[in-house]
């Protein structure tokens, strides 16, 4: 993990080529004169090279796989979950061809899986689909925690890294349609950079529009089940209806470069974020058996816009002996306004609710770090730094309700500010015990103080800090082919969200145990986690990969939904409920066919991948009683295929992800079925500038089903839910110029 050790290895490669080649031009001239004199009519020839093929998941003792820019690229994404969705074990939850999926590692999401920007959280609320995949350099998964990151990942981090390399007078234009049955998107992305002398720059921009209309019934048919404790049937309701919208926004990223002799840099980035939509729904329930629901048919619309802003400043300083200095400043502001209008309806009475409510919120943040690293001793690898962060959130709800037409307006306005102080420093060494065994040690200390009041409750104060020791160890083989062991000890943390930490009620429209008032709760602690992981690698062949990934976490704070009857309505409120366990294996295959058959086979390449997921909530009884409704086994099964001459690229994958019941507390069920993507592409290269990539996603467009229940002595509630899918087709012309 030791970002100088890349220098440092390009380093030692570079001077040992200078040496070899100093060698040989000796021998060469030595020989020469002496064939001058025995055979002038032969001069001798030698040719010596020097490859370098550094490989972060090979080479660094810290656990780290990188996605390159070619691999996000390779289907056309125009979203990162898209993208994500096809990594060895990740797993997007949802309907297949549907946005908004959770993005998740080991199967757990919900704040286990740390997601990063540039090294960063972004704030709540932000999507990191609103990023367009162009604009992505490259993505990190780190499995084993690092001390340079937050140590808030107990299931692991994905770090996605804005573009920073610059090439030379760059420019390249990206125009691309999608559509399917119930949706079609266009998009479009302009890259642009040069050098001048020790300055450079590049300009990233995109832009997108999404549309979707899921009008039928049979989009998102739902039923609402009842049964008395002796299984008798006393509640029957069929909820029909479906909704559209869009979606259409803005990404914006230049960077400046200043690349001073003697190493020293200052490097200046911007990125900005605006995005826009609309969307509308209507449901209508038809009750056939058992007491009605109080709004027959709910329709509702809604609008939203979001402007996102994120400045980094940063400072490399190169000093004596191979050591590095590392100071950056960054300032991030992101304002939303979120409209929503709710009508309820009584079949025979018409019009019964009213509802406005108008959520205007504005986040600001600034931010400082720093690091040096430096080679303290032979063989070691030193670095330690800070980081620092000052946030305050402002929300302000307006709400306005009406009964039925003519009625009284009642008002509820809620005003809430909350401020967030955050503190880490840490310090991390990685050493070469052997040319074959390397170790990595870290220690981080993370403390936070978070203040939150409002004209609804009485202000809340939580202060928390952790201790994260780390251990990383890495054995390479004594195999010609570069086999490696790996293990990692590690001491990990959730922290609760400040939206779970505020006892404000967000009330439903049809108040049940499936659709219960939500509420937030200021006694929540942070959840802690012991993790153990260990991994081998066998390289068998030139880009051939057989790995094998075992881990396990014990968590104890376990947060879960609780759910309660108060005031004769249901509120679900987090709640801290002892420990969990959770344990994964994962099994990694990738390879070209060249290295089964011969050198003479297709360009072929081979990939897989099988991720198997348990967890246990000690208070509550199994079997299905997995932590956070974690996912139990995904696979992945792909190819790549290049024709002669690289004039034609196409491929596909294969994406399962299981579902299954889940009993999350005594009295809660859930259930979600199997999700299946199948994916193609195409890539035509007309010429070095032009080239059209085609893709078709979701082709099996299978439905998606998600049930939740509630049962206890009273007997049980169950909703279960279709979601239909479609295909989605898109085409993209890029063009350099």
């Amino acid at each position: 993990m030791m970002p100088f050790r890349l220098p440092a290895l390009h380093l030692t490669i570079t001077a040992t080529a200078l040496i070899v080649a100093c060698q040989a031009q000796a021998q060469q001239g030595a020989g020469q004169e002496a064939e001058q004199v025995q055979k002038p009519a032969e001069p001798a020839l030698q040719q010596v090279e020097v490859k370098s093929s550094y490989d972060p998941r090979r080479d660094d003792t810290a656990s780290k796989m990188v996605v390159s820019s070619e691999e996000i690229l390779k289907y056309g994404d125009t979203s990162v979950t898209d993208v994500l969705k096809r990594l060895p074990g990740i797993t997007v939850t949802g309907a297949a061809g549907r946005t908004g999926g959770e993005i998740r590692m080991r199967g757990l999401g919900s704040g286990y899986t740390q997601i990063l920007l540039n090294g960063e959280r972004a704030p709540a609320g932000f999507s990191l689909d609103t990023v367009s995949p162009d604009m992505i350099e490259r993505i990190e998964i780190l499995r084993a925690a690092s001390a340079e990151y937050s140590t808030q990942s107990i299931a692991g981090t994905i770090n996605v890294v804005l573009k920073k390399a610059v090439k030379k007078a760059q420019r390249e234009l990206k125009l691309g349609v999608g559509g399917g049955r119930d949706a079609h998107s266009g998009n479009g992305s302009l890259q642009l950079s040069d050098k001048d002398g020790i300055f450079s720059w590049s300009l990233a921009a995109s832009a997108f529009r999404y549309d979707y209309d899921f009008g039928g019934p049979q989009d998102s048919p739902a039923l609402d089940l009842g049964y008395l404790p002796d299984g008798q049937q006393n509640l029957l309701r069929r909820i029909a209806g479906g909704g559209g919208g869009r979606v259409e926004g803005i990404n914006l990223a230049p960077r400046l470069n200043w690349n001073y002799p003697g190493g020293d840099s200052l490097t200046a980035q911007l990125y900005l974020n605006a995005s826009r939509g609309n969307n509308h729904n209507s449901y209508h329930t038809d009750t056939v058996l058992g007491e009605r629901p109080e709004y027959d048919s709910n329709d509702s619309r809604g609008g939203n816009h979001q402007v996102f802003g994120r400045t980094d400043l940063n400072w490399t300083r190169k000093l004596d002996g191979g050591a590095k200095l590392e100071l950056g400043v960054r300032g991030m502001a992101n304002s939303s306004a979120n409209d929503n209008d709710t009508l309820g309806l009584i079949d025979g009475a018409g019009l019964a609710l009213d509802r406005r409510v108008r959520l205007e919120t504005n986040y600001d943040t600034i931010s400082s770090s720093g690091k040096y690293s430096s080679p303290w001793m032979p063989g070691h690898a030193l670095s330690m730094g800070w980081d620092g962060t000052l946030s305050r959130r402002e929300e302000e709800r307006r709400q306005r309700e009406a009964s039925v037409p003519g009625a009284p307006i009642r008002y509820s306005d809620e005003h809430y500010n909350s401020t967030v102080k955050l503190l880490a420093l840490y310090a991390q060494d990685e050493w070469d015990i052997t040319p074959r065994w390397s170790m990595y040690a870290g220690l981080r200390w993370e403390g936070g103080q978070t203040r939150s009041a409002g004209d609804s409750f009485d202000a809340v104060r939580q202060r928390s800090s952790v201790w994260s020791p780390l251990l990383q160890t890495l054995w390479k083989l004594p195999s010609a082919h570069g086999d490696q062991l790996r293990l990692a000890l590690t001491r990990t943390y959730k922290s609760p969200s400040t939206s779970n930490l505020i006892p404000r009620r967000s009330i439903s429209t049809n108040n049940s145990q499936a659709e219960p008032d939500r509420q937030g709760n200021p006694r929540l602690k942070p959840e802690l986690a012991l993790g153990v992981d260990a991994s081998y690698d066998h390289y068998w062949a030139e880009g051939a990969l057989l790995g094998v990934r075992a881990s396990a976490r014990r968590i104890d704070g376990y947060t879960r939904q609780g759910l309660l009857l108060n005031d004769d309505r249901w509120v679900s409120t987090p709640i801290n409920d002892g420990r969990a366990d959770t344990q994964t294996v994962e099994l990694e295959a990738k390879f070209p066919l060249r290295a089964v058959l011969s050198a003479n086979a297709p360009a072929i390449d081979l990939r897989a991948s099988l991720s198997r997921n348990w967890s246990q909530v000690a208070h509550v009884p199994g079997p299905d009683n997995r932590l956070d409704q974690q996912t139990p086994f995904s696979g992945n099964l792909g190819i790549d295929y290049k024709s002669p001459g690289g004039m034609l690229t196409t491929g596909g994958s294969l994406i399962l992800t299981s579902g299954g019941p889940v009993r999350i507390t005594l009295q809660q069920f859930a259930y979600t079925s199997m999700r299946r993507d199948l994916d193609l592409y195409a890539l035509w290269k007309f010429n070095p500038k032009n080239q059209l990539r085609l893709a078709v996603t979701n082709l099996l467009a299978q439905d998606f089903e998600s049930n939740s229940i509630f049962r206890d002595a009273s007997g049980s509630i169950v909703r279960a839910g279709i979601s239909a899918t479609s295909p989605q087709a898109r085409a993209t012309m890029e063009m350099k110029f």
